[in-house]
């Protein structure tokens, strides 16, 4: 999503302006075509050659540039992107009130590009009515705010107030420039790798990480979509989205049918267990008692009983984990299980599938083959199944009947 975006990285004084030379790294990463506009207070923290380095272009500080009589015009009109980190109490007042005396002031007055705030203050000032009163207010506007976390701030205070994580403000800046193409609809989706416990102790369990189906449900709240997830993963989750946590797949089975008549699209990410043990044992299986028998029964199929109980206008997305002939597998399955869609990947393709912070899989339809999405972080993956939900779901002419209707407007 920030490939080839030009993003203005404001930084103001403040002591936080170093955690913006990390924001900096991370959307360069990212493919992004970074600008640093740096206030005089922030170069008595960090360094202009800093961000210089580290940037697309050479860090700019001054209105007065001498080959470049409008700087924030410049800047303004050509961002597809403004993020400010830190914004200091005095920049949020400023940009409130619509006061432009320094270049980086001027150029959020100059832009129609969206524009990020992640403020950065000590507590008091962070919860001063003044403060409050104009967050509400750039709120109002369509500024994005990325609030601050709790936790040690300058001169060793604790409270709330400080810079939220740069990954944090990275994928804040990554949804002010998704399109709302979500809105209005109910998205389910589930992550992780179920535990079937056979003693207190030790579990029958899969290698899944619940990476993909936490970027699923990230990149869905990001598109405008009211994000249900059902997961068995610790993993830090979009703010806005409703967690259930599970560890079976006895309760992911009754999470997600308790809630998938109420979702529009339903998309089974998680790595469901097909066996389970016949009983688990009150306590620990000691190995002095020598090898146990362990009887296994097969679970429920969660994604076959979505399928049959599918209600018209809803899309259910499925996944298959394979090592064998990934797309002949994927169509059988889709049949099968009655989805709308397919997600298969080999899961013993290198830098593929569990564990991995990268993934590669192939969309399939009724129609046959989607999209192939090589491999790529699985954000990007995930926005690739996401837009093939969205073509789903919007008639074409010629497209054939019985597909799920076009995405609801909101109420």
């Amino acid at each position: 999503m920030l490939a080839g975006k030009k993003v203005v990285l404001g930084v103001t004084g403040g002591i936080a302006a170093y955690k913006a030379v990390e924001v900096c790294r991370r959307l360069v990463d990212a493919g992004a075509h970074v600008v640093p506009v740096l206030t005089e207070g922030a170069t008595r923290f960090v360094g202009e050659v800093t961000f210089s380095a580290l940037a697309s272009e050479p860090a700019q500080t001054s209105l007065w540039h001498e080959r470049d009589p409008i700087p924030h015009t410049r800047l303004g009109q050509s961002a597809d992107v403004v993020v400010v980190c830190p914004a200091t109490a005095r920049l949020i007042g400023a940009y409130t009130a619509g006061i432009s005396d320094d270049l980086l002031t001027a150029t959020l007055l100059a832009t129609r590009a969206p524009v990020v705030l992640a403020p950065a203050m000590h507590t008091e000032m962070w919860e001063h009515p003044a403060v409050a009163a104009n967050l509400a207010v750039l709120a109002g506007r369509g500024v994005h705010i990325v609030a601050p976390d709790q936790g040690r701030l300058a001169g060793g205070d604790v409270g709330a107030g400080r810079l939220a994580d740069p990954s944090t403000i990275v994928a804040a800046v990554q949804t002010a420039l998704t399109p709302p193409d979500m809105a209005g609809l109910h998205v389910l989706v589930t992550a992780g790798g179920t535990r079937e416990p056979i003693d207190p102790v030790r579990f029958l369990g899969n290698r899944s990480s619940g990476k993909q189906g936490h970027a699923l449900a990230d990149e869905a709240a990001a598109r405008g979509a009211k994000v249900t997830l059902v997961t068995t993963a610790d993993r830090p989750v979009t703010a806005g989205v409703d967690v259930i946590r599970v560890e079976t797949a006895a309760e992911m089975e009754q999470a997600v049918l308790a809630r998938s008549d109420a979702a529009d699209v339903v998309v089974m990410a998680a790595a469901v267990a097909d066996f389970r043990p016949v009983d688990s044992a009150p306590t620990k299986i000691k190995k002095a008692d020598g090898v146990p028998e362990v009887v296994l029964e097969p679970t429920a199929d969660v994604l076959a009983a979505l399928g049959a109980r599918k209600r018209p206008g809803q899309t259910l997305v499925g996944f298959a984990a394979e090592t064998g002939d990934v797309v002949a597998s994927a169509g059988e399955k889709l049949a099968r299980k009655g989805a709308d869609l397919l997600v298969a990947n080999d899961v013993s393709a290198p830098g593929a599938g569990f564990e991995h912070d990268t993934n590669a899989v192939v969309i399939v339809s009724a129609a046959g083959i989607d999209q192939d999405v090589t491999l790529a972080d699985k954000r990007a993956v995930a926005r690739a199944v996401l837009d093939a939900v969205v073509a789903a779901r919007t008639p074409t002419p010629g497209r054939a009947s019985g597909l799920p209707d076009p995405p609801r407007s909101h109420p």
